[in-house]
Order: structure tokens, then sequence, then C-alpha cells
């Protein structure tokens, strides 16, 4: 099943996607009020006398629109880990984000007024679908609810103040999320999921998920060490090498440009780059 969060005439609801409609399933009577609590109500299965809706008439939300973590990992794909010259280590690079920082995908990606140095990050997000601490690996995989697209649109020189990555990952209207929440019945093979970024029609990044250096169920359980995982949380799984900051010449990202998060039996997530008014 595929799941979005949205608007409809002013109200904020969530539905099912059904071909070209959607499924009101928040319109039901007694229904959670959004994507996060049926997720933690176990409520995705939710059916009824739902209105169906056309989906060009909604106004997409980022699929979780307010989430309680947002955890990502850094250096997940070899790749991406030789050409920023990192070490070999041990356990997942972890850092946060914001909620504040996330837009729906068609929104655009804001530059932020004191950079030029706005990169990409096309990743597979993980959403939590029930929670718990210190969840073993060999059951990580039962504590998903779905995926989605991820853009991990990063400000590169604040990123690089200091060793801290937090700066630079937290500008608002910076991390494209969506379009849908695709339930894990839908990838018959996960590590066959190709993810890839797409800047003007030219790809950048791709790689399989099965070249990530900490597998999902190994990050679940890394993470779910230190901190409780809930329903609804997102886990940003890293991404491929080919950023633009590792290119020569560099590749920024900038307005009027186009970027695409694409991934295999996930989905598209396009988003146009405007300046900071």
């Amino acid at each position: 099943m595929r799941f979005i969060s949205f608007e409809h005439e002013g109200r904020a609801s969530w539905g099912r996607v059904e071909g070209s409609e959607v499924v009101d399933l928040g319109a039901l009577p007694g229904a959670p009020a959004d994507l996060r609590a049926a997720i933690a109500a176990g409520s995705l299965a939710l059916d009824g006398p739902a209105p169906l809706l056309p989906r060009a008439a909604v106004k997409l939300l980022p699929v979780i629109p307010n989430p309680g973590k947002i955890l990502c990992v850094g250096h997940n794909y070899e790749s991406h880990r030789k050409e920023t010259g990192r070490a070999e280590v041990a356990h997942p690079s972890i850092f946060t984000r914001f909620a504040d920082t996330l837009v729906a995908a068609g929104d655009p990606v804001i530059r932020p007024a004191v950079s030029d140095d706005l990169d990409y990050e096309a990743e597979l997000a993980i959403v939590i679908g029930r929670g718990g601490r210190n969840i073993p690996e060999a059951e990580a995989m039962e504590h998903v609810a779905g995926f989605a697209c991820f853009n991990d649109a990063s400000v590169r020189d604040w990123q690089w103040h200091t060793r801290q990555f937090i700066p630079g990952k937290n500008f608002p209207g910076t991390a494209p999320f969506g379009p849908e929440l695709v339930t894990p019945d839908e990838i018959a093979d996960l590590r066959a999921v190709v993810v890839r970024s797409v800047l003007n029609g030219e790809v950048m990044q791709e790689a399989p998920v099965a070249h990530m250096i900490f597998p999902i169920p190994v990050i679940i359980a890394y993470v779910s060490q230190f901190t409780s995982l809930a329903p609804g949380d997102v886990i940003a799984t890293g991404t491929p090498g080919g950023v633009g900051s590792k290119r020569t010449p560099p590749v920024w990202m900038k307005p009027g440009d186009e970027i695409e998060v694409r991934i295999d039996g996930v989905g598209s997530l396009v988003s146009k780059i405007v300046a900071e008014a």
C-alpha cells in the first residue's frame, strides 16, 4: 500500500493512494488525525466509506509532517565514504535534522542567503512503525512501517564550519520528503533497490541499497540502543557517491535547477531550487 499526507480545501489529512485517486482516510469518523498517529494506532489498514479525491486535487505535505525524530546516517555507501576520504569505522555516523527542514514533494528547496554551496543527497528514508529500545537486528524490519524518498540537501560550507554536521543540515526548507510512504510488502528485494539523484536531467548518483556499509537492520538496532524509537520517526539511511561537493569543479544546486530523487519501487521526489527571499 501507498499513503500520503495532504491538504484539501484547507484541511490537513492523510490517505491511501489508489491510482490517480486518494482515499481520504483522515475524513472517517474517529480516524487518527494524521499519518504519524495512524501508524502509532496501527490504523494503516483502516477502511470505510471515506471520500475519494482526485490526487491532482490535493496539496501534498511531507509524508510524515510531524516526526518526533529525524535521524540521518552519514557516509553509509562505500562510494561516498571513499569520495570523502573518510576512514572505515565500526559504527554508523548519526546526526539529526529538525522537522521544520522538511518540504513536500513539488515544493521548492530553499537555497539560504548565507551560502551558495547547496548540495544534493538522494536517500532512502525508513519510517518507524513499531517503536522500541534495544531492538535486535533480527527483528528490526518488523519495526518498519514503510519507505520514502528523501533528499538530505546540505549547505556544505556550514556543514564544514566544524566537525559537527548539524548546522549545514538544518536550514529550513532543505529536506524534501515523500511523495509517498510505501509499505514493505511493495518491495520484493530491498537490497536490489537503486537510489539515484538526477540534476537537471543528468544522473549524478546511482547505487543499490546492497552497497550500504551499515544495512537497515544494523542502523535500527544501533540507533535504538541510545534512543527510544517511536512510530513515525524517520531515519534517512545515507547517500551514494557522486555528491556535488566532491566533483571537479564542484556542482552546487542553484535557483532554477531541478533535482529528483528516484528510488526503484518507492517513487520520484522532484524539487525546484529557489533563492531565499
